[in-house]
């Protein structure tokens, strides 16, 4: 349905319902009713309308290889980038043609475990609706302002508006984050600009933002997954 998305689990379903006005619908597995009783009874609780279905037709619902029997019918939860990083935020992160649905979300399960204020998602980066994206953010969208849509450009004039700096994970960058952790760069509000799993932030991307910041790697790997190095950002900058 137009506005709505499916979140698949326990702890999806739980956190969704946490977000009053969130979850429209919870879809059960006649064989699971037992095992969900508790959330059952919350979403009663909440207005959540309840119906139970056979659980080959949730397991087909929920399109995973280990279905809990359980799918929520959640409103989209995104909001405009200005609302996103209205107030005084110290800790955004902004995913620029990120295209790996699991990427994306993992990094804003990064985001929320590292107490970042907002997620920004560019335009022609994955759906953040994606079930693979849900799933890989294990409920953690539904704890922090998340816009999709965005502009690159506007987003760096929304974040130095709010008083950000803007930084791009760079691997030929000159300085690293080890440099800018020892000058006190990083106690100062930031936002994070993470590029193209493949190919990076693109060159007239990159001349928009502040620095280009490396993670520098002291082993023989090539390269560090863009989620786990999204990590390593946030968590420098927490």
């Amino acid at each position: 349905l137009s506005g709505h998305f499916l979140a698949e689990g326990r702890q999806a379903t739980s956190e969704a319902l946490r977000r009053p006005g969130t979850v429209i619908e919870l879809i059960v597995a006649d064989d699971s009713v037992g095992r969900h009783l508790d959330l059952l009874k919350t979403a009663s609780d909440t207005g959540a309308r309840i119906a139970a279905a056979p659980a080959r037709a949730v397991t087909e619902l929920a399109a995973t290889v280990t279905p809990q029997g359980l799918v929520a019918v959640c409103q989209m939860v995104d909001v405009p980038a200005s609302e996103a990083l209205a107030g005084k935020p110290r800790l955004v992160v902004l995913c620029d043609q990120v295209r790996d649905p699991g990427n994306l979300g993992t990094v804003i399960r990064c985001a929320d475990a590292f107490g970042a204020d907002a997620v920004l998602v560019s335009r022609d980066s994955v759906d953040l609706y994606n079930a693979k994206t849900v799933r890989a953010t294990t409920g953690s969208l539904f704890h922090l302002p998340l816009a999709v849509g965005v502009d690159l450009a506007k987003a760096v004039t929304l974040a130095r508006d709010s008083g950000l700096q803007v930084f791009g994970a760079d691997s030929r960058a000159r300085r690293t984050i080890d440099q800018l952790a020892q000058s006190g760069e990083l106690a100062l509000p930031t936002m994070w600009v993470l590029g193209n799993e493949a190919w990076g932030l693109q060159p007239d991307h990159t001349a928009l933002l502040d620095r280009l910041v490396a993670l520098p790697l002291y082993g023989r790997a090539e390269s560090l997954n863009l989620a786990t190095a999204a990590a390593v950002f946030l968590y420098a900058s927490a």
